[in-house]
């Protein structure tokens, strides 16, 4: 629902014709296709590879409900394959060189080792790929693309990278007993704490930026929005133990994405 969320913001943002119907749809699958599959990959290697990091609640029910999941995931796919034939050819095109990199990813992910060095570009590489599914099926259905579709564009680019980041900062402070591997581990907390700031800080300068370089009343709206999605992450960021109760961070977020259903 986030994903379809933010894609119907970036599709309003530069409506110059209406993006084609399934296009939310296969977007929703697809992503719920490479998150679950990533999942079950998880907890296949973690069956084999005893060196891999202990497994997370999320974790413990992909493992739980692996046939069942593995059946749906097939089912999903199956429907994503039909709804193909029905959106334009622009976003075919798309589609395949975009999914050919994420089934790459997952696939490379998959074979390395445990503590690859590679695994610490999680954090960013998904941040991009998820951007541009989202934001890159809106595009390549209009027939020019405008410098704020751009930089808001990057905005949420960098806010998936936060959330990422975010949670790994997170998931740290909230086991930090055991031998994590991820960008927070490799940079340190104070340093994933600095990038974070900046990040917000940087987003945030470029809505209210973009609120003056604009007339367009949705661009100046979903620039404010992209804003307050990333004031909303600093807040975790800024309150961790709260945050850690229940796994809180997760919810909140993860609800992020669906602030743009504000605007809309």
């Amino acid at each position: 629902m986030g994903a379809v969320l933010s894609n119907r913001m970036a599709a309003r943002l530069s409506d110059v014709e209406p993006v084609h119907w399934a296009t939310p749809f296969v977007l929703a699958l697809v992503v719920f296709i490479i998150y679950t599959v990533d999942r079950l990959l998880d907890v296949r290697k973690y069956s084999v590879d005893a060196a891999m990091q202990p497994l997370t609640a999320r974790h413990h029910f992909h493992l739980a409900h692996a046939p069942l999941l593995w059946r749906v995931v097939i089912g999903a796919a199956v429907v994503a394959f039909f709804l193909t034939f029905f959106l334009p050819g622009s976003v075919v095109k798309f589609g395949i060189v975009l999914g050919g990199i994420c089934a790459a990813y997952v696939g490379s992910v998959f074979r390395l080792p445990a503590r690859h060095p590679a695994l610490l570009l999680k954090e960013p590489l998904v941040a991009m790929l998820y951007a541009a599914g989202i934001w890159g099926s809106v595009w390549v259905q209009r027939p020019s693309v405008s410098y704020v579709e751009i930089a808001e564009g990057l905005m949420f680019m960098g806010i998936a990278f936060q959330n990422l980041l975010l949670f790994a900062v997170m998931e740290q402070l909230e086991t930090p007993g055991q031998a994590l591997f991820s960008l927070a581990t490799a940079w340190g907390l104070e340093s994933c704490d600095l990038v974070l700031r900046w990040l917000t800080f940087v987003i945030v300068i470029t809505g209210f930026a973009l609120c003056f370089i604009t007339t367009d009343r949705f661009a100046q709206r979903s620039a404010l929005m992209l804003s307050l999605m990333s004031l909303t992450l600093y807040g975790i960021q800024r309150y961790p133990a709260y945050f850690l109760k229940n796994e809180r961070y997760r919810w909140l977020g993860d609800g992020v994405f669906w602030m743009p259903m504000l605007v809309l």
